[in-house]
């Protein structure tokens, strides 16, 4: 009886992470932070140029960015007539060391953005430093292919496994109890 208790219990908190879990999309979370900005590429080597892409300001917005974390100084966004974007470009100096760094965009009206630029060392087998290579295949992560990107899929799973693990609770009961099963 314990055990089904246990298990009951276990699979009901799944649940409930499952369904209240939401991906995240937009700025880092940091207090002032609206709206959210691209970075592309977002992991680059040393000497690369990166574009800044952002829908968050109007458009009388002047729109500006700052990558002094990383040296680069401060870039100017410009609209564009891609859905609204404001775009803007700056290079990582050749002499930027490997990290992590904070990109900030600024609207006039007031509005702050971030996003993590990530700064690799130069690979030997690229051709050039603006080639990216994405990544093909999957993780092995012992989890199996129930956790997927879809949330209704996810609670459709996480639902069922509810279910399931109610039913053996009732089983485990009346097995308890001698009504059999």
């Amino acid at each position: 009886m314990r055990t089904a208790r246990l298990l009951t219990g276990t699979a009901l908190a799944v649940a409930s992470a499952a369904l209240c879990a939401a991906p995240a999309y937009g700025a880092d979370g940091n207090a002032g932070d609206a709206g959210s900005i691209e970075l592309y590429p977002a992991t680059v080597a040393p000497g690369a140029e990166v574009t800044v892409n952002t829908a968050s300001c109007d458009a009388d917005d002047a729109v500006s960015g700052d990558a002094g974390a990383v040296g680069a100084g401060r870039f100017t966004l410009i609209p564009s007539a891609h859905e609204g974007d404001a775009v803007g470009r700056f290079e990582v100096p050749p002499s930027a060391q490997p990290g992590t760094y904070e990109i900030v965009v600024r609207c006039s009206g007031g509005t702050r953005m971030t996003g993590d630029l990530v700064v690799t060392l130069t690979s030997t087998q690229e051709s050039s430093p603006q080639t990216q290579v994405h990544p093909r295949g999957s993780v092995k992560t012992g989890v199996g292919g129930a956790l997927g990107p879809d949330p209704v899929q996810t609670a459709a799973g996480v639902a069922a496994l509810a279910v399931a693990a109610a039913g053996g609770t009732w089983l485990l009961h009346r097995r308890a109890r001698g009504d059999g099963i």
